[in-house]
């Protein structure tokens, strides 16, 4: 053999190296190989411990809800009169706003992300927002109205307590019939006070029926105890909401009421109350309403079926607002009925002044012209000779001789103009009565304890 073939001839070990490298590479890929399922297993097991912890927590994604459709036959503006010229009445439309209204409220859908692997629980937490807490207290105060409502009938005494009353004796007559209300807690004071001196004053020989249960107390005796004593014939009694309102629409509403289906809203129950209650009173029994801020100047002998005018158009000279501060009527009129009907089918808590002044002005602008109502509209310097724009007008000293000229003028004017003067209690009952004012005045020309109600009113 030559030097050049043993050259070429590998040598023995490094074969043997070659050969156990190679199947280390062998054992190393099938190791892995057999390693491999192990581990998706394991990927597997982590992936599903993963998405049943999703399941449990219920991750939501913040995506945005779809808004509900808005229906198109949903129109705002439509009224009663043109549902029901288009073939739907207008108990079709309250319906329909009130389910619109419950979809309305429908949470919004919100996309949750998790698999099924654990039952989702019926337990859930309410979160307590500004809206749940005023909704409550809504609720709350909503009950606290209703609670000055009474739940029972009265007992049949009322209207034989009243017809006894107005009946008088042989001595003493009830030339005029007078009804106030007062649906408070508290009791009168000096300027309630103030307006039943008026009232007697210039109507000596009046009866005075004041409807208030807070009246018709210890307290309340107390307070008319005065006037019993100089022999004026005033007497206070609980209101019989029953009596009052049976046979007429405020018969079902009051009904309606008291049993928690009526919305009292945001205005006082007891002023809305005590607009129909004045109605009711004059519609049973016949009379003169009086609100107890108002001054009585001179007598309403020649008063018969009257209502005042708030304001006027200045350039037709037609009435523009009424009120029903004042009211005359005779028993059973039809225009009272028309009243309670208008209260009972529109009574809206929430608009101070709907039920009330709006609402006399509403029903008598609809039947101006027709026949079967026989009443008339005073100019408003009958009863209200100052709107309650100005009323603090009237409280003020002459602070120089032209306003003092001008204070003197409008004085005269109501005395010979007016039959009493609205003090409109909402706006003025902070004001203070300063000496050498038209109030100042109108209180020594109308007081009988004058010492006592000329202090402050």
């Amino acid at each position: 053999m030559s030097k050049y073939e043993e050259s070429a001839k590998p040598s023995e070990p490094f074969l043997l190296s070659l050969l156990h490298q190679l199947q280390d590479l062998r054992r190393s890929i099938l190791a892995f190989l057999l390693s491999l399922p192990t581990s998706l297993f394991a990927l597997f097991l982590l992936l599903l411990l993963a998405y049943n912890g999703f399941s449990v927590f219920y991750i939501h994604l913040p995506f945005p809800a779809k808004p509900p459709p808005v229906p198109a036959n949903f129109l705002p503006e439509n009224t009663a009169g043109e549902l029901m010229k288009n073939g739907f009445s207008s108990s079709s439309k309250v319906t329909s706003l009130v389910m619109y209204a419950m979809k309305e409220e429908d949470p919004a859908v919100i996309l949750k992300t998790h698999l099924p692997l654990l039952r989702k629980t019926h337990s859930s937490i309410t979160p307590i927002t500004e809206s749940s807490v005023s909704k409550q207290r809504g609720v709350r105060k909503y009950k606290r109205k209703l609670k000055s409502v009474p739940s029972k009938a009265r007992s049949s005494s009322f209207p034989a307590m009243i017809a006894e009353f107005f009946a008088g004796n042989s001595t003493i007559s009830c030339k005029f019939r007078f009804f106030m209300t007062w649906i408070s807690s508290k009791s009168f004071g000096d300027r309630e006070l103030l307006a039943m001196e008026s009232l007697f004053k210039s109507h000596p020989n009046a009866c005075l029926v004041i409807v208030s249960s807070s009246m018709n107390s210890k307290t309340g005796s107390q307070f008319l105890k005065p006037l019993l004593d100089k022999g004026f014939r005033v007497m206070a009694i609980d209101p019989d909401f029953d009596y009052v309102f049976k046979n007429t629409y405020a018969e079902a509403w009051f009904d309606r009421l008291r049993k928690g289906n009526v919305n009292p809203g945001e205005v006082s129950l007891g002023q809305n109350l005590s607009n129909l209650l004045r109605l009711g009173l004059l519609y049973k029994f016949g009379g003169i309403y009086v609100d107890t801020d108002v001054i009585v100047l001179k007598s309403f002998s020649k008063l018969r079926n009257v209502i005042g005018a708030q304001t006027i158009n200045l350039d037709t000279g037609n009435w523009s607002r009424l009120n029903n501060a004042v009211l005359i009527f005779d028993k059973n009129h039809p225009l009272l009925y028309k009243f309670i009907q208008e209260f009972a089918l529109t009574f809206d808590g929430n608009k101070w002044g709907h039920n009330g002044p709006y609402l006399v002005s509403r029903v008598v602008s609809r039947l101006s012209g027709r026949p079967g109502f026989n009443f008339t509209v005073l100019p408003p310097s009958a009863f209200y000779p100052v709107d309650w724009s100005k009323i603090r007008s009237l409280f003020r000293a002459p602070r120089d001789k032209l306003h003092s000229k001008w204070l003197l003028k409008k004085l005269r004017h109501i005395q010979s103009q007016s039959f009493a003067v609205h003090l409109w209690n909402r706006q003025s009952k902070m004001l203070e009565v300063e000496k050498g004012s038209i109030i100042n005045q109108i209180m020594l020309d109308c007081c009988i304890f004058c010492n006592a109600s000329i202090s402050r009113l």
